[in-house]
């Protein structure tokens, strides 16, 4: 069994007044969850629902099977034997056989299906053909319902066959197929864009001095996705106030990531995306846009920064018709640590899904305390113990590529052998998996 824990923030004397005001991680994540409620289910056709969460039951229209079929090639038989051949499909009277295959109606008056395997067909007297039963065929080979499949076998008229809440898998298809159902009522994931900031960003090549390779282009959809939300692409635009209020309106603005012109509907015509995140332009300088263009658009802040390090210009808003907008700092590591704290339980929360908690684990270093502010730091795992992975700046990505998950560390700090909490990172399933079940209440 697993404890879970709330770290308070208590600013301490030397604690700056705009982080005072700040929310905590804790109540970041408690915010960005509960600001939304779940998306409308949507209808799709049963091989788009594959990966998608069932929102109601799918039931059985009919029996299934709906008709009593031949579970073996042979013949149908009413009575004991030998049998006169008669046409296929028609009624049998007693001492009457016909030819049936695999899945066949079994016809009006059949008792049983005598195996191919079982039985040999001869001429009679007159010309009329005659099944008998093979000298080796086993006992029992024409009592009545042998190799019979009766109607509703498999399920009766009403059953519930899949219930609603059911991560949808292939072979939950085919039998919603079976069962007769033309649509699955889902949960749709939250379609996400993303907005590329920065004129010194380069997406390929050496940098040269001034200008930074693209650290977020080739991995936010993928991430997106991980957080069960579905990706709605990525443009491109540089500083200026214009390029950043069209692209957040929804219209025209730069360029996708390949280089073609686009939207936030994908270059189409189509719906908006339920979120859009940003990289960048969250600070308060004159070049960063984030707010002003909010203010345009009719938008209201529902948190301008978090008491966390890295990732505290980390900022989330509103626009007037429903849609969120995530700004993520312009640093790699302080970007996915707000992503983290931000953006995952946004997109929990527009997916209809729980808020993935925190678990307790043993620190295996001290970590220095950092007044008024969580520490979110990438860490490995080690024998049951975790340890803050090196090349862990703001700036960085290093550290993140090689952790298992990341730790919440309290303003206080923490001590070797001391409970700290950690959650792991998205493309970190077996952590997930090994942490929920192994390490014991600390």
């Amino acid at each position: 069994m697993l404890a879970q824990a709330t770290f308070i923030d208590v600013p301490g004397p030397t604690v700056s007044a705009e982080r005072r005001h700040a929310p905590s991680w804790a109540e970041a994540r408690q915010l960005a969850y509960h600001c939304a409620g779940p998306l409308p289910p949507l209808n799709l056709r049963p091989a788009d629902a594959i990966g998608r969460t069932l929102t109601a039951n799918i039931t059985a229209s009919q029996d299934l099977p709906h008709y009593a079929s031949s579970a073996m090639d042979g013949w149908a038989i009413n009575g004991n034997g030998p049998w006169v051949m008669t046409t296929a499909g028609l009624p049998l009277s007693p001492g009457e056989a016909s030819v049936i295959a695999t899945g066949g109606l079994i016809p009006a008056g059949a008792a049983a299906v005598l195996r191919k395997e079982s039985g040999v067909v001869v001429d009679g007297a007159g010309g009329a053909r005659q099944l008998t039963l093979k000298p080796d065929a086993k006992l029992g080979e024409t009592l009545p319902g042998r190799h019979i499949r009766p109607a509703g076998e498999e399920a009766s008229a009403g059953e519930v066959l899949i219930p609603a809440g059911t991560l949808l898998n292939p072979a939950h298809i085919a039998l919603a197929a079976v069962a007769g159902s033309d649509e699955l009522q889902v949960q749709p994931k939250p379609s996400v864009a993303v907005v590329l900031t920065g004129s010194e960003v380069v997406t390929s090549g050496e940098p040269a001095p001034g200008q930074v390779r693209d650290a977020f282009g080739p991995q936010l959809d993928t991430v997106i996705s991980q957080l069960g939300g579905e990706p709605r692409g990525q443009i491109r635009i540089g500083d200026s106030y214009d390029e950043w209020l069209a692209a957040l309106a929804g219209g025209q603005a730069g360029s996708l990531a390949g280089g073609q012109a686009g939207s936030l509907a994908g270059g189409q015509a189509g719906p908006l995306p339920d979120v859009t995140i940003t990289t960048g332009g969250t600070g308060k300088s004159g070049t960063d846009h984030f707010r002003d263009a909010i203010a345009a658009l009719g938008g209201r802040l529902l948190l301008d920064g978090i008491a966390m390090r890295p990732g505290h210009p980390a900022v989330m808003a509103e626009l007037p018709d429903g849609r969120f907008v995530i700004g993520l700092p312009g640093n790699p590591l302080a970007a996915m640590m707000a992503l983290m704290t931000l953006g995952e339980p946004l997109l929990a929360a527009l997916g209809n899904r729980p808020l993935q908690s925190a678990v307790l684990m043993t620190s295996g270093a001290d970590i220095d305390p950092d007044p008024g502010r969580t520490r979110l730091v990438p860490c490995t795992l080690v024998h049951d113990l975790v340890f803050p992975a090196s090349h862990t700046g703001p700036g960085m990505m290093r550290g993140l590529a090689w952790a298992d998950g990341y730790m919440a560390v309290p303003p206080a700090g923490a001590a070797a052998g001391t409970p700290v909490q950690v959650l792991p990172l998205p493309w970190t399933t077996s952590f997930s998996s090994e942490v929920r079940t192994r390490v014991p209440m600390v």
